[in-house]
């Protein structure tokens, strides 16, 4: 695409993360004409919250350089099932999580997709249930009642230890602490239902006190409420629409795959898979934290130390959707199933959409995997898959002929080059420096933001924003709205010069509150 005068900012789609070459002579002479003054990497919800919080600012010229074939990030719909009875259906984000209690605050993801008409319905996933294991429908809710207590006492437990600065531990140390030892497959199952299924991680590879904060603080601040995303136009409509609205066509570029980020005390230099080169003022990277961990971006110089290790302190979560349509709904009367298999994790969530609440007569049923199991299917033919899931689906069904379905789809995340998994999440031993390092700006040499005492330094080249930096909303949709919106809202008081332009807080050296001893 071809941009016929300067830019104040430009957008750039998705790519990842690789150690530089050393570095190279200045990217140019100081105030030399550029491209754009601003580079935001991704046009998913942090990138366009990012534009639009620079637009607001006065920053108006934009251009968004999107590595896909349209705006939205990981909010993907397909349209699944065979002809004549296709449907719009949702591979990554698919629900508002929280809306608003009360006179309380409201999510922005639920004012978005009011203000742009979404159409949306409450999911119920404890009021209408229906359990099985490998016997077939068994009656354990009681389990899951039992779970959702334990889950209670885990975050009510971490909450007590976070004032107290007591030490992290997988969340795993947390329910065995307040009295959860699940054995059965039934227990096991019912608490994958509450954790795994929410976080993609297990309770032993996921943080206790970051679990805890990160359910609290969408929950309890917006309410309980989940709804789930039928609109035919997508999920992804929020991004789309709202870009429409102060975004130029002229000012979206797709299918733009950045390689390489190249930065020095003058600028910014872009270079795409096509050898097209941008050159600015500022980058904002939105990539995924799975694409910054992949290496599939060179940056130029190599990102310092303290930040690579931030980048690696984190986990890339697997969640994956498997979409079957059948001729006639032989399933469940409920909005969702729970199967309770002896090897954990085991496709054990179902959820109908041939149900009165949803997409009636659709003959779609839907099951999640997460996590290691989730990785697993990756790896295999997609054939063994479809055999597996029809397999589990007889055992949940013994006697009842269930035939090959007409339609089959899913998308293993981790598998895309341009997201590398499904959603962040804090593993155990959670670090808050590591946090603060990860959401840092980079400057010209790897100096930038403020040191460990807060004093402010000139701000970097290369900035960051997206759901993982997000310390209380990480892995939410509304995680990556507010990132963008203060990252953009930063820039765009460096853009213009104006008020504070100083660099985010890093850490240089993380430490351990005492040394190891005896070692």
């Amino acid at each position: 695409m071809h941009f016929p005068t300067p830019l104040s900012l430009l957008l750039l789609g998705a790519g990842a993360l690789a150690l530089p070459a050393s570095p190279q002579a200045p990217l140019s002479v100081p105030h030399a004409p550029k491209d754009a003054q601003v580079l935001v990497l991704g046009g998913g919800m942090a990138g366009i919250t990012a534009a639009r919080a620079l637009h607001a600012a006065g920053v108006t010229d934009v251009v968004v350089v999107e590595a896909g074939a349209e705006l939205g990030g990981r909010m993907q719909s397909h349209r699944f099932g065979a002809r004549g009875r296709e449907y719009t259906v949702e591979l990554g984000a698919n629900w508002v999580q929280g809306t608003r209690r009360g006179d309380g605050p409201e999510n922005p993801v639920w004012t978005l997709a009011k203000k742009h008409g979404l159409k949306t319905q409450k999911s119920k996933y404890f009021d209408g249930l229906t359990t099985y294991n490998e016997s077939g429908q068994v009656d354990f809710r009681h389990h899951v009642k039992a779970s959702s207590k334990n889950f209670d006492r885990l975050v009510a437990s971490a909450g007590m230890r976070v004032p107290e600065g007591l030490v992290d531990a997988s969340a795993r140390t947390g329910y065995s602490l307040t009295g959860s030892h699940p054995h059965t497959a039934e227990e096991m199952a019912a608490e994958y239902y509450q954790f795994d299924w929410e976080f993609t991680t297990s309770p032993e590879e996921s943080s206790w006190l970051a679990c805890a904060w990160n359910n609290n603080h969408t929950f309890d601040t917006f309410s309980e409420v989940n709804l789930m995303s039928l609109d035919g136009r997508g999920f992804k409509t929020l991004v789309q629409a709202e870009a429409a609205a102060f975004l130029k066509p002229s000012q979206i570029r797709l299918n733009s795959v950045v390689t390489r980020i190249k930065y020095d005390a003058h600028g910014v230099e872009v270079t795409l898979a096509d050898d097209t080169t941008l050159t600015a003022e500022y980058v904002i990277c939105t990539f995924s934290l799975g694409v910054l961990q992949h290496g599939d971006v060179e940056f130029e110089p190599a990102l310092p130390s303290w930040k690579v290790e931030a980048i690696h302190s984190m986990t890339m979560g697997e969640y994956t959707k498997i979409f079957l349509q059948f001729p006639e709904n032989f399933w469940f009367p409920t909005e969702t199933a729970l199967f309770a298999s002896r090897t954990r994790g085991r496709y054990p969530v179902w959820q109908s959409l041939d149900h009165a609440h949803f997409l009636p007569g659709s003959g779609i049923l839907f099951g999640t995997v997460t996590g290691a199991f989730a990785r697993r299917i990756a790896a295999l033919p997609r054939a063994q898959v479809l055999q597996e899931v029809l397999d589990t689906l007889r055992t949940m069904f013994p006697g009842r002929a269930i035939p090959p379905p007409d339609a089959f789809f899913y998308k293993p995340w981790g598998a895309d080059p341009r997201f590398r998994g499904a959603y962040a999440t804090w593993p155990p031993g959670f670090v808050a420096e590591h946090h603060v390092n990860l959401r840092a700006d980079v400057g010209a040499w790897g100096v930038a933001g403020a040191d460990a005492q807060g004093r402010g330094q000139e701000a970097g080249r290369v900035w960051f924003a997206g759901e993982a930096g997000s310390l209380r909303y990480f892995g939410y949709l509304h995680g990556a709205y507010f990132e963008g919106a203060d990252i953009g809202a930063r820039v765009a008081q460096c853009v213009l010069r104006r008020g504070d332009c100083r660099g985010l807080e890093h850490v240089e050296v993380v430490r351990n509150v005492r040394p190891y001893g005896g070692v």
